[in-house]
């Protein structure tokens, strides 16, 4: 899950929210892994920007395009940037590289990062979990729906079968 987390983020959290509602993980420890890993996700995509930015940039089309609009939202709304890049679809890998080629300080990236996985990560859980939720929910209507479908199939059959033996 720390790998899912690191990587890609929202489907594995979402399934780690899901199997948490079933009892099959523990919601507060998901959350706290989901932190970690997307925190140390962006951070390791940050320092590699600090590192080999321009040379990145050139070499990845997709941020390239996005390089100029992450610079301009982070030098316009620095904080709400970062704390709001990971909900950013297209930006959530291009937002850190790009902003470790800037002139943000590494400690205040990490502060903001780590703020914005706190409110990412249990939100993005909390949906799992509430989809678990729905699931089970619809699941009992359909138990019942079942429940009384094969109750109509059994008094079909049994009215079939006395009809046949008066016949």
């Amino acid at each position: 899950m720390l790998l899912g987390a690191l990587l890609e983020g929202e489907t594995v959290l979402l399934a780690a929210g899901f199997a948490a509602h079933r009892g099959l993980l523990d919601w507060r420890l998901v959350i706290a892994v989901a932190v970690v890993g997307a925190s140390m996700g962006d951070q390791i995509a940050f320092l590699l920007g600090r590192w080999k930015g321009a040379a990145l940039i050139e070499r990845m089309p997709a941020v390239a395009r996005r390089a100029p609009r992450v610079r301009e939202l982070l030098y316009r709304y620095h904080a709400p940037f970062i704390l709001a890049n990971r909900f950013l679809y297209g930006l959530r890998i291009a937002g850190p590289i790009v902003v470790g080629t800037c002139d943000i300080p590494y400690f205040r990236f990490a502060f903001f990062n780590v703020m914005g996985a706190l409110i990412w990560a249990p939100i993005i859980v909390g949906l799992g979990y509430s989809f678990g939720a729905a699931m089970e929910s619809v699941s009992h209507e359909v138990r019942n729906v079942e429940l009384l479908v094969l109750g109509v199939a059994v008094a079909i059959g049994i009215g079939v079968f006395i009809w046949r033996r008066r016949k």
